[in-house]
């Protein structure tokens, strides 16, 4: 039997309070030593990937986790372990030990980290056969609670998501749909389910509409268009799923992260074509996006953008000091952009070394462009007495007080 190194790491309340770090650590050392064993034995890494869940709730349960970077190291490796477990090569019995120590491990879990391991289940049986015969162990639970649920009772069961799963790997799609008539108000990882059986009959638009009619107001837009891009690309309607759903169900942390979402998934659209989507998306911030524009070297169009609307200084000092040497023109630019929204009263933390090095960037690229008058220009408009910031600006620059007119 192989002798897993991380089961030595995941003992029960292994971390303290402020052990997510760690926590995190060790959870990808995990997934790096199961990778490791299913490029030899896709069994024995199965074997792992069930011990490793059973194991990984129990061991973090104590951590602090309100930053969310702990929820989102367990999702995706929830994520990756399933097609481990799902795919390996063991007969019914082995499988059916494996999904009733998954079963017990998300029964205890708690915090709920491995939750979303029931969104898979269907996956984790492999076969509709067995699919069918533990949605059949699911079911009398999952009625009882329906009826509660329709009588008025709070009820609720953490075998739900797994018996709709089961169901639909077992292909019985009208029994499930009839399970979710009878909840009067389910939430979206119930509600999805009949949507998906829709999807699967080749009715897209009709699981669209069955999610935008039934979901509550708990359930975000950006949640509802994700599903709803997903069918349409399945179905094949890529020029549909882009423009109706595709800047609402991609919106990253950051607009740079978006655009590389999108390009990804839709690489058929040139990147200035996507990017003057993104900008037409926010038509009063297209300042947004200048980042973005810099990053795919449309220097002149991220000019455009950082003095359309507000620009963060920091981003656009830091974007001058870059190109310093090999954008001179473009660093100037964006060092005289940066003043501007200073002297606007834009920007976070700012302090006096901030107008000093953007000044001193758009002075030093316009020596380099020899554009020293358009540039000194420039920074007396900036500067202008009527603007909110200019009297601390010229103090930080060393600057006498401008003289009212």
């Amino acid at each position: 039997m192989y002798r897993w190194v991380f089961r030595n790491h995941l003992r029960r309340a292994a971390f303290g309070w402020k052990g997510s770090k760690l926590a995190i650590e060790r959870i990808h050392e995990a997934l790096t030593e199961i990778r490791a064993v299913a490029r030899q034995d896709r069994a024995t890494a199965a074997e792992g990937a069930v011990l490793f869940l059973e194991k990984l709730s129990p061991a973090i349960n104590q951590i602090d986790s309100s930053s969310g970077a702990l929820s989102g190291a367990t999702y995706a490796a929830v994520l990756e372990l399933v097609p481990i477990i799902s795919d390996a090569p063991v007969d019914c019995a082995m499988r059916k030990k494996w999904l009733e120590r998954l079963f017990e491990a998300i029964q205890a879990d708690d915090p709920p980290y491995i939750e979303s391991l029931g969104e898979h289940w269907g996956e984790l049986c492999a076969t509709p056969a067995l699919a069918s015969s533990l949605a059949d162990q699911l079911l009398p639970t999952q009625l009882n609670v329906l009826r509660d649920r329709k009588s008025g009772v709070y009820a609720f069961f953490s075998g739900t998501t797994l018996c709709y799963s089961a169901l639909f790997k077992a292909g019985r799609h009208d029994e499930l749909l009839e399970l979710l008539a009878m909840d009067p108000r389910p939430i979206w990882h119930y509600l999805v389910w009949g949507a998906r059986v829709l999807a699967a009959r080749g009715e897209v638009d009709e699981a669209i509409n069955y999610v935008r009619d039934r979901a509550g107001s708990t359930t975000s837009l950006d949640t509802i268009a994700r599903f709803a891009e997903d069918v349409l690309l399945k179905a094949g309607r890529r020029a549909e799923a882009f423009d109706r759903y595709a800047l609402l169900a991609n919106r990253a942390n950051s607009n740079l992260s978006t655009f590389r979402a999108l390009a990804k998934k839709y690489p058929e659209l040139a990147p200035d074509k996507l990017l003057g989507h993104l900008i037409a998306s926010t038509p009063d911030e297209p300042g947004k996006w200048f980042a973005t524009a810099k990053t795919l070297k449309q220097f002149d169009r991220a000019i455009t953008l950082a003095w359309a609307s507000p620009c963060d200084p920091k981003t656009l000092t830091r974007a001058a000091r870059d190109h310093l040497v090999k954008q001179p023109s473009f660093a100037m630019q964006a060092a005289l952009a940066a003043l501007h929204w200073i002297s606007m009263g834009h920007g976070y933390e700012l302090i006096g070394l901030d107008v000093i090095e953007a000044h001193g960037l758009a002075i030093d690229a316009a020596r380099t462009t020899h554009q020293i008058d358009k540039a000194q220009a420039t920074i007396e408009r900036v500067l202008a007495p009527d603007r909110p910031m200019s009297a601390w600006m010229r103090r930080s620059l060393g600057i006498p007080a401008a003289t009212p007119t």
